[in-house]
């Protein structure tokens, strides 16, 4: 009698254990579609026509869960950028070094191609970050939680680019008259926003002219010319 006690608790709970990782899946899945839906709905609507009950309705649930998956229309904004920054819901809670394409260009030895890889990253970021940025900042001066978050996305942006000047600099990389600071200073206006959609949407490049462009640029702005890092290596 004592085993098969036993038993039964060992399979009761396996089976909470099994319903409790059933119920958090779900829920990640019903909040994937909730931030995916919510940013359909800024882009195509702007922040004060996206309404709860029209996220709701594109998400294909009840109004009640799309207020229980964020803190209001700040907060669904806030998750669609970041979904958007990271290439999916799934990947914005993973630090910026441990996602696979920033762990490439750690790894890269060679600083040409580092600069290279991080150009490859930046057409497919804007692409898919850039309308819910333009809708941020069309509503930002309206609302303090918005302004708030325009800040914190550039701080945290220039901070991610500190990070990867030093980097270069802590590999002897960079010129010897471009500091760190500098350096990522150069980075980020080169890799802006506002330069993504005057070459591509306003002139008309393509992803692969405006990937190529940076590379160049960064390479000739960053790095010592081939034949003096050659003599140094």
């Amino acid at each position: 009698m004592t085993v098969s006690f036993s038993l039964m608790s060992q399979t009761a709970s396996a089976k909470r254990r099994y319903d409790s990782t059933n119920r958090r899946a779900r829920a990640a899945e019903t909040r994937s579609r909730i931030v995916e839906a919510a940013a359909r709905v800024f882009v195509e609507h702007g922040y004060a026509r996206a309404t709860i009950p029209r996220i709701a309705a594109e998400a294909g649930v009840a109004v009640e869960t799309v207020y229980r998956s964020a803190t209001g229309k700040a907060g669904l904004l806030e998750a669609a950028v970041l979904a958007a920054v990271a290439g999916g819901v799934e990947r914005s809670d993973v630090p910026v070094e441990q996602r696979p394409a920033i762990q490439r260009i750690i790894a890269e030895p060679d600083p040409r191609r580092q600069l290279r890889a991080y150009a490859a990253t930046q057409p497919g970021i804007w692409d898919r970050v850039g309308p819910l940025l333009r809708v941020l900042d069309a509503a930002a001066p309206t609302d303090d939680a918005l302004q708030a978050l325009r800040t914190q996305q550039g701080e945290f942006r220039h901070a991610g680019l500190r990070r990867f000047a030093g980097l270069l600099e802590s590999r002897g990389a960079l010129r010897p008259e471009v500091s760190a600071d500098r350096a990522a200073d150069i980075i980020w206006t080169v890799c802006g926003q506002a330069t993504y959609d005057a070459l591509v949407l306003a002139c008309g490049w393509t992803h692969e002219e405006y990937e190529r462009w940076i590379g160049d640029t960064l390479i000739h702005a960053l790095l010592p010319p081939a034949e003096l890092a050659g003599r140094s290596s």
